[in-house]
């Protein structure tokens, strides 16, 4: 899995804001705004992590049970998939 090229994820102070560059631009509008852990797993898609990876570290990072992780990976997913962000 791997975010697509044409979204970006820039630093606004204190905040985490995903924007659409291109052709992107006109199928979202606005930008996304992401708290810690979506960062975290952006950065890590950024690099085409899979989704247990994106589980493992969550669970080292929160220090969460692996269930847990695994429906907030889920439902991560499922939202970038709705935006068509990922390849």
């Amino acid at each position: 899995m791997k975010i697509r090229d044409d979204f970006k994820l820039r630093k606004v102070g204190d905040s985490a804001i995903v924007i659409a560059v291109g052709k992107a631009g006109l199928d979202l509008n606005g930008m996304i705004s992401l708290n810690e852990t979506g960062e975290l797993l952006w950065k890590l898609l950024e690099k085409g992590a899979e989704e247990e990876t994106l589980v493992a570290e969550l669970v080292k990072t929160y220090d969460i049970d692996e269930n847990t992780a695994k429906a907030d990976v889920k439902a991560f997913i499922e939202s970038l998939e709705g935006k068509n962000i990922l390849e």
